[in-house]
């Protein structure tokens, strides 16, 4: 007769499952370079399908983050231009592009995750005027991160360079994403009046250096605003509205999606939380599938076992060793 202790047998499952579920994480780290290595989306400014599909970003499903180097982001225009055969074609969760991971100004707070549409690179640059209150000359730009010929960080920017796209040394960026110029951004939007069915950043001189980005479910509404694309209402932080992400705002690059689960977050996130209105109503669904998979999965393999080891050979040979016969 054996000794069955329950309390041990709690906490050796306990320990069990603490223990798989560090290893779970150490490898999702591992793997990604980032801590936390996932983040739920909220919102719905990813949504491909408004029922939701695997493969594109839903509210309620977890995305790992990749600790990935900014500059080596691939944005949508350099994905759509065949001229530059080493991105041409690559793509992201559903569309060109790499989808990242930023802190809106640099700041503490919830990250939003969007597509990078195109990067603003510093072309024709000059020193500032490190003892005035205006540092730089009518027209030029200054950017207090950009480090400058005298190795000082600040510096003015005259022109600027997007790559990906006919823009060379221009001193406002103008570029339309129609399939001719450029790669095709559809706005899945009606065009009327001065608003075009494809994506059109216009006459933008960005604040700084940076990348211009934006939900593929926000029709175009880019998140540095109406200076850049006409009718945006852009993205606001504690400080304003989102300036061009710089490469140190970004938080991670987009990799893996698990659909579903973080829907889980949502439903008991509290006060704070952003909650469940936009999670797909399917999510629901599969998110309950899952559940119940994952609670009778194992009665059942466990059912099937039993029965596997009852009608084996050996186990009848030893019930008929034990049954004592009848005199």
């Amino acid at each position: 007769m054996t000794n069955h202790d329950p309390f041990r047998t709690l906490v050796l499952e306990l320990v069990l499952a603490l223990g798989m579920i560090a290893c779970l994480i150490s490898a999702m780290v591992l793997h990604t370079g980032s801590m936390p290595p996932l983040v739920v989306v909220e919102s719905s400014s990813m949504v491909h399908e408004i029922e939701g599909e695997v493969g594109s970003i839903d509210a309620g499903d977890l995305i790992l983050v990749h600790d990935q180097n900014p500059s080596t982001i691939v944005t949508f225009a350099e994905a759509t231009n065949p001229e530059v055969q080493r991105h041409h074609g690559y793509s992201q969760h559903g569309l060109e592009g790499d989808v990242i991971i930023y802190e809106k100004n640099g700041e503490n707070g919830t990250p939003i995750i969007h597509r990078a549409i195109l990067r603003a690179e510093a072309a024709l640059t000059t020193l500032p005027d490190r003892d005035s209150d205006q540092p730089c000359s009518d027209g030029a730009v200054y950017d207090n991160m950009l480090v400058g010929e005298d190795g000082l960080a600040g510096s003015c920017i005259l022109t600027w360079n997007v790559p990906g796209t006919n823009a060379t040394n221009v001193t406002s960026i103008t570029v339309m994403f129609d399939g001719v110029n450029n790669g095709y951004y559809d706005c899945k939007r009606p065009a009327h009046g001065n608003v075009e069915p494809y994506l059109v950043i216009w006459d933008w001189v960005p604040s700084h250096e940076g990348m211009l980005t934006l939900g593929d479910n926000n029709q175009c509404s880019v998140d540095q605003g109406s200076d850049a694309t006409n009718g945006s209402n852009g993205v606001h932080g504690s400080s304003g509205l989102v300036g061009p992400v710089r490469d140190a705002w970004v938080v991670g690059v987009a990799g893996g999606e698990i659909p579903w689960l973080g829907t889980v977050k949502l439903m008991v996130g509290g006060p704070s939380s952003y909650g469940t209105q936009d999670v797909p109503s399917s999510s629901f669904v599969f998110l309950g599938l899952l559940i119940g998979s994952v609670l009778i999965l194992p009665q059942g393999v466990e059912w099937v076992f039993k029965r596997w080891l009852s009608n084996a050979p050996e186990m009848r040979l030893q019930s008929a060793v034990s049954t004592p016969e009848e005199e």
